[in-house]
């Protein structure tokens, strides 16, 4: 074998020595890729704005593919997380789905049954109450007779709410002489003994103004008979 020979051996082992560090410098960048990515695992994003308070379904939602360690802990990975499920605040497009961003629907216990009203949306709700929110339900009213003293009085202690529509904006009547009337509400549905479905309704019907008061979880809000009724004179 000549010197020229030799030469081109020397360089074609040269060559695959080449190739094979590359390949091995390959394969260690696609093993370091795959250690720090791990494998991949199903998620769901949103496809379009998500109300407050809407049920969810499957069809609000697409299923993507995501690597596990980028998910947090609370990712929703299965949609029949949202069976029965609500949303609690309002989910943007694209967002992932997460469980913290669901709860469950409130349900009606027995003897109880829903009941909507309409409460103005400066002083009755405030944008605090939502479902599954405890309230206390008070309703002002005018003397019976002339002359009689207005009053304000409990209606309902400890009413659950369990659904809070969509502000709307109520019509005008031209024969109300009263300016104090909202132009706005929104309508609350409650789950409520048939007692106090009486009570709200008819507040809703005849008095002045229903305002809702937020109960703190946990607070003891029995109020006896004697304190539910309240007139300005009390004070005097």
């Amino acid at each position: 074998m000549n010197s020229r020979q030799r030469r081109g051996v020397l360089l074609l082992l040269l060559s695959v020595i080449c190739a094979l560090g590359a390949f091995a410098g390959v394969l260690s960048v696609i093993s370091d890729v795959k250690s720090k990515v791990g494998p991949e695992v199903t998620a769901y994003r949103v496809k379009s704005n998500v109300a407050p308070y809407t049920q969810l379904t499957t069809g609000q939602f697409e299923k993507i593919k995501m690597p596990k360690r980028w998910l947090s802990d609370n990712a929703v990975t299965n949609l029949r997380e949202i069976q029965g499920k609500i949303a609690v605040t309002t989910l943007q497009a694209g967002s992932l789905l997460q469980s913290d961003m669901i709860v469950n629907q409130p349900a009606l216990q027995p003897g109880q049954q829903e009941v909507a009203i309409m409460i103005d949306a400066a002083t009755g709700v405030a944008g605090k109450i939502t479902p599954g929110s405890t309230v206390n339900v008070y309703a002002t009213f005018e003397g019976e007779r002339e002359g009689d003293p207005a009053q304000s009085k409990i209606i309902v202690t400890n009413a659950k709410v369990i659904d809070v529509g969509r502000i709307t904006a109520l019509d005008p009547n031209e024969n109300n002489k009263n300016q104090q009337q909202p132009t706005d509400a929104v309508p609350i549905t409650f789950a409520l003994s048939t007692l106090d479905a009486q009570r709200i309704t008819y507040a809703e019907s005849f008095a002045q103004r229903v305002r809702l008061a937020l109960v703190a979880p946990g607070s003891d809000t029995t109020v006896p008979d004697q304190d539910r009724t309240y007139q300005l004179a009390k004070d005097k």
